[in-house]
């Protein structure tokens, strides 16, 4: 598969490309394109300021642009946290999209978006602050009645950014559980 991979509000740090390498050890073509510009964060309050003085259409803007030069080959979107609202985002408006692979969030739907049979995988930390259970039931049915072929996969008592070594939230087990897991499904793509 062909993956373009979205970082948090944290920045291109270290997890990200070893989360690529991983990927790259599995026979899949991996992107993991800055849309900081360089910079990173060690709160995600910094992260956060960072986004909001960027803007959500620049960052958008710098994403599509990452991703242009390879739509044509039927990208996976994948992203972490802030990532994976772009990567959303980006999947749901591309119609070669071959796949899209949530890691820690999700992003609100346009009214009338409308996909055939997307396939996407949700991991999550249960519970998260960022990504509530009455948000994300919500956000189910609706990327159902998109068209999406959705799962959602729980990790009990993990931190919200838990696949992140460098991070609070880390959590060994629930990290290694959702590789696993995710990288089955991009072996289905």
């Amino acid at each position: 598969m062909n993956i373009m991979l979205f970082h948090s509000t944290y920045g291109l740090r270290p997890a990200v490309r070893a989360a690529a390498d991983r990927l790259r050890a599995a026979g899949h073509e991996v992107w993991t394109p800055d849309l900081f510009a360089g910079s990173t964060f060690d709160t995600v309050e910094e992260g956060m300021a960072h986004k909001e003085g960027t803007g959500k259409d620049e960052l958008l803007r710098r994403a599509v642009l990452a991703a242009a030069p390879y739509s044509e080959r039927g990208l996976v979107y994948a992203g972490f946290s802030l990532g994976a609202s772009i990567a959303q985002t980006l999947a749901l408006g591309d119609d070669k999209a071959r796949g899209l692979l949530l890691l820690h969030g999700t992003s609100d739907l346009a009214p009338n978006v409308s996909v055939d049979e997307l396939p996407v995988q949700l991991h999550v930390a249960e519970p998260d602050p960022f990504e509530t259970d009455d948000w994300l039931s919500a956000w189910y049915l609706q990327m159902r009645r998109a068209g999406a072929d959705v799962e959602v996969y729980r990790y009990a008592g993990a931190g919200h950014l838990y696949t992140d070594p460098g991070l609070p939230d880390y959590d060994e087990e629930a990290a290694e559980a959702t590789w696993r897991v995710a990288l089955g499904f991009l072996d289905s793509l």
